[in-house]
């Protein structure tokens, strides 16, 4: 199947975006390949889904335990970010829990969570939950972990994940430069960005920090958030298994796509 690609991401080969990493490129990249189709060693994230065929909507909403109270140092300290209200992070007891029982990295968990917790506060009616942002961030980087990067504790990925030029090759529709290199480092052609993969155009109509700063799509933080705020655009509520699907075919028009993603929130609700 031929993945268009919308506003958001980029276009994928099959369940999987190929891509590239800036500055510390790997020398042992290869294309990526879904879990169980080679001998390898699975990568950190990987769950056991069911079958596609047994899902007919999004799993129910998985609750989240958040911070009770204020610790101190909370929320980080620049000149232009307010402190991270405890209200809108997870508990560390709750991130362990989870985080043993369905393998997904601490750190990309804890983003997956705030942001679950922040637009149950400001956008109740879109009940997003965690396990959709968690399958869509297996499916874009591995939990940006993609090729032996890692989320480091503040949020951002040790290895910047940058996707192809989306140049109408390999798969792709043609998205000509629209930041002039500024988050991709292509002037000519747009390519995807950070753990959550969108395109720069979409990250400077949707972009938002969890700490109120600058936002950066290599964080797990501001991109889990923004994702979240996409999907839930046009007043969409994600417990509906219309309003879900069309949720995600508009990060990325395949069909295929949307079944992984399906797939993989399940069973990291039910492993939850």
């Amino acid at each position: 199947m031929v993945a268009v690609c919308v506003t958001l991401t980029v276009c994928l080969l099959l369940t999987g975006g190929v891509l590239f990493l800036v500055n510390r490129v790997s020398s042992a990249f290869n294309e990526w390949s879904p879990p169980g189709a080679s001998d390898v060693e699975p990568p950190g994230g990987t769950i056991q889904t069911p079958p596609h065929d047994e899902l007919t909507g999004p799993p129910e909403r998985s609750e989240v335990s958040p911070v009770e109270e204020e610790p101190e140092g909370t929320g980080r300290t620049g000149a232009d970010e307010r402190p991270v209200p405890a209200a809108s992070r997870p508990s560390a007891a709750w991130l362990d829990r989870v985080s043993e029982s369905t393998g997904i990295p601490r750190r990309a968990l804890e983003g997956y969570a705030s942001a679950q917790l922040v637009l149950a506060r400001e956008l109740p009616d879109c009940r997003l939950s965690w396990p959709t942002l968690a399958g869509i961030g297996y499916v874009e980087s591995h939990h940006g972990t993609y090729a032996g990067g890692e989320i480091g504790p503040d949020g951002a990925t040790t290895v910047d994940i940058v996707g192809i030029p989306l140049d109408g090759t390999n798969r792709t529709r043609a998205i000509p430069d629209t930041d002039g290199g500024r988050y991709d480092g292509d002037a000519e052609w747009d390519r995807a960005i950070g753990p959550m993969q969108f395109i720069p155009d979409t990250w400077e109509q949707w972009g938002d920090s969890l700490s109120g700063g600058d936002p950066d799509p290599h964080n797990i933080d501001d991109a889990a958030l923004t994702a979240g705020r996409y999907l839930c655009g046009d007043g969409r509520d994600l417990a509906t298994a219309a309003d879900w699907e069309s949720a995600i075919l508009t990060y990325n028009r395949s069909g295929a796509y949307v079944a992984d993603v399906l797939a993989y929130a399940h069973a990291y609700a039910d492993a939850s």
